[in-house]
């Protein structure tokens, strides 16, 4: 089961990396050297998924993957209702709450909800949470939403609160694949102060400094996409900012405090 795993982890004040496999983008050298990275206990879960993905290549890379793992689970983060794999150890059940689309809301959901319980998926129930990372995204793009205001975590707090308040079990708060921009301090530290589910954080963390500055504001889980895809070798050093950043749970960081710190660019 993974969300124990998730749930563990914010409770004992551990951190967590987690890294974002695109099928359509997946290369057999490159799984393979994830997979050892994984297997020497650098990276503590996958996610797979993107906006567009090819059902027969995703499967087949999937399974792959899955063959050269010892423990780290692989996770679905779906792009569409049609993205669902058996192969999965779990899956993020989504639900765009900074959206206006009923489609991402519920509608796809009642679609494949039978589909998901015969499949014995572990669902975990997600309040997805698009802000603004600088420039439009796949995610903006394919789900036709706006995201949040990157200058408003006010918004993104109250929608965090609505998403805790009506049952989901994580916080997702994500700039998008390829954002300019990661997701301020300010912010992540806003929904730290109001919300007691793990927060996951992802989209423009490209260095250890941002995935520190992250962690530091009160994510639990950082997750790294592009800036693996083609160079994977400043990973190590991701994983030791990770690593630093785990310690027991202290008060809840005051956002007002975070708000001077500077984000970096």
């Amino acid at each position: 089961m993974v969300y124990p795993l998730l749930s563990a982890a914010r409770n004992s004040g551990k951190k967590l990396l987690a890294v974002l496999i695109d099928p359509d983008k997946a290369r057999r050298d490159n799984l393979g050297e994830l997979a050892s990275f994984a297997n020497a206990g650098l990276i503590d879960l996958f996610l797979w998924g993107g906006s567009l993905v090819n059902a027969p290549q995703s499967e087949y890379y999937l399974k792959l993957l899955r063959s050269s793992l010892d423990a780290a689970p692989v996770v679905l983060f779906p792009g569409s209702s049609y993205q669902l794999d058996a192969q999965a150890d779990a899956l993020l059940l989504l639900s765009l709450l900074s959206g206006r689309n009923p489609d991402l809301l519920i509608g796809q959901h009642v679609q494949v909800a039978a589909h998901i319980k015969r499949m014995k998926l572990e669902a975990i129930p997600t309040a997805y949470l698009l802000i603004d990372g600088g420039k439009p995204t796949s995610v903006s793009y394919m789900s036709n939403t706006t995201p949040i205001p990157a200058d408003k975590p006010q918004i993104t707090t109250a929608t965090a609160l609505a998403g805790e308040q009506l049952g989901m079990k994580l916080i997702y708060l994500d700039a998008g694949s390829g954002a300019q921009n990661p997701i301020s301090a300010t912010m992540i530290a806003c929904v730290r102060h109001e919300v007691s589910l793990p927060i996951i954080v992802g989209g423009g963390i490209r260095t250890p400094e941002r995935a520190a500055q992250a962690l530091e504001a009160g994510a639990d889980v950082i997750v790294v996409g592009n800036g693996l895809e083609q160079d994977s070798s400043w990973l190590p050093s991701l994983a030791a900012a990770v690593r630093a950043a785990s310690r027991p749970p202290t008060e809840t960081l005051d956002p007002t405090k975070a708000s001077t710190q500077k984000t970096l660019r």
